[in-house]
């Protein structure tokens, strides 16, 4: 208001009086965005948000134009998930990171307990972590799937979903009733102490609840109290910030945690049991032994692999809650960053993390499977296979890239080592494929070469880019 009046000093070598007039404004230059026109519809101009759904930039700036587009960059930018480890972790099983504060430290430490291992106790590591990786396992989700794929009718296949999604929020209730306590209480610690000393009220009284396992009693004090008192204080105060951020989480959890009510399950289930194709497969079920079927069909959570997640999982926490110094923070946020990446919904193929000390050497691998894999491509003999990319870093010999293709009894091979390996690669291609044969497979084809440049994710499953014709939604 001072600068219009003409109240303040004017600046040398600025007259705002010209600056900010005789401007001229044309429809016609690209440079001036969304100019009115009332002539005619006025085009797309150079908007920097508004981008090709086709191109993928470097620049960190989140894509308006596509949530797919966006994971397709955030994919491309993902830090290394083995070179964040090898920096936690150390490369001699130690932890070697300055700055790490005590409970960090000891996460990390009893997380390298877990990777000690030989033959045995790999296979329980990796077949641990395969069947954490997922919650439909068993003969009533292979009936699900089945049908699933031969339902000739949607509403069928709704259903199925329906019940998939009741399910999983039913199998997630403690990691929703953490969420919900965890949320209630960040609210209260951002509010006035008035209301925030009345919120840790409710708090308590849901903590009661969860202890309990009356899940409906707390879905009544969330409703009849909670929401009530989080509406009249944003009323009053206008508060638009952490506590309203965090009650919106509140109510993504809250809804979640209603659809995973053993209620909710039985009637989703008893919708399914109702169709004539799957009456016969799951009308005989009752509801205990459903219930009963579930429970133990959930994950292990007692195996090495989850041990493993469990603590590193702890120590991410620590660190994103800033302990340790700017160097443990930064690594954390990376090794999150690209595990969510890899974990995202977009993406089509299954991620395995197998960090692991063998023989005294340390070894962080990571592996992406896809089970369906269609080989279409150019010099490819076509039909159904699965498809393996193993990412190897070993201490003191260097990065491996390794794809495998299996078809039935036949597996092509194809690996690429470093400078140092190079020379063996005649003698490596020998052993694999004895050990193919040892295991009653054909070997295809196998070969070693010296690597040029790690292959990426992409290159090896183009089937990636395929959500671009059904996922690319703007936000």
């Amino acid at each position: 208001m001072a600068d219009l009046l003409g109240a303040t000093n004017p600046v040398p070598g600025y007259d705002s009086s010209i600056t900010n007039r005789n401007i001229p404004v044309s429809p016609d230059n690209t440079q001036i965005q969304n100019v009115p026109d009332p002539g005619r519809v006025v085009g797309p101009d150079g908007r920097t948000e508004q981008q090709d759904s086709g191109q993928l930039n470097d620049s960190g700036q989140i894509r308006y134009d596509s949530n797919f587009q966006t994971f397709l960059q955030q994919l491309r930018q993902a830090p290394d998930l083995s070179q964040s480890l090898a920096r936690i972790l150390g490369g001699e099983g130690t932890v070697v990171m300055s700055g790490m504060s005590e409970g960090i430290a000891a996460e990390i430490a009893q997380a390298l307990e877990m990777l000690k291992m030989d033959q045995s106790r790999l296979l329980d590591f990796l077949s641990g972590q395969m069947k954490a990786g997922t919650r439909f396992g068993g003969a009533l989700f292979a009936v699900l799937r089945g049908a699933y794929a031969r339902a000739g009718s949607e509403g069928v296949r709704t259903d199925i979903l329906q019940f998939l999604k009741s399910y999983n929020d039913y199998a997630s209730t403690a990691h929703l009733e953490g969420n919900l306590l965890r949320n209630l209480a960040g609210m209260a610690a951002s509010m006035p102490a008035s209301w925030g000393d009345k919120l840790r009220e409710l708090l308590a009284q849901l903590e009661n609840g969860v202890a309990a396992g009356d899940r409906q009693g707390n879905l009544e004090l969330l409703r009849q109290k909670v929401f009530p008192f989080m509406s009249n204080y944003v009323g009053q105060t206008h508060d638009l910030g952490t506590s309203r951020a965090l009650l919106s989480l509140l109510t993504l959890d809250v809804a979640r945690y209603e659809n995973g009510s053993e209620e909710k399950l039985l009637e989703t289930f008893h919708q399914l049991s109702g169709y004539g194709t799957l009456k016969g497969m799951l009308g005989q079920i009752d509801d205990e032994s459903l219930l009963k079927l579930l429970k133990n069909s959930q994950f292990a959570e007692n195996t090495p692999a989850s041990q493993f997640a469990d603590h590193l999982a702890a120590a991410a926490a620590r660190a994103l809650r800033g302990e340790g110094s700017a160097e443990v923070q930064q690594v954390f946020r990376q090794l999150v960053a690209a595990m969510l990446v890899n974990e995202s919904v977009y993406m089509p193929i299954s991620h395995f993390l197998i960090p692991m000390e063998l023989d005294g050497r340390m070894l962080f691998s990571e592996l992406w499977v896809d089970a369906d894999a269609e080989e279409k491509e150019k010099g490819g003999r076509g039909g159904r296979a699965m498809k393996f990319l193993f990412k190897l870093d070993v201490q003191s010999l260097g990065l491996f890239d390794v794809i495998l293709v299996s078809r039935d009894r036949e597996v092509e091979i194809q690996v690429a080592c470093p400078e140092g390996v190079a020379p063996f690669a005649r003698r490596i291609e020998q052993t694999l494929s004895q050990i193919l044969v040892r295991n009653e497979l054909v070997p295809a084809g196998v070969s070693v070469r010296k690597m040029e440049r790690p292959v990426t994710l992409t290159q090896v499953f183009p089937k990636i880019f395929e959500g671009k014709n059904s996922v690319n939604v703007k936000v």
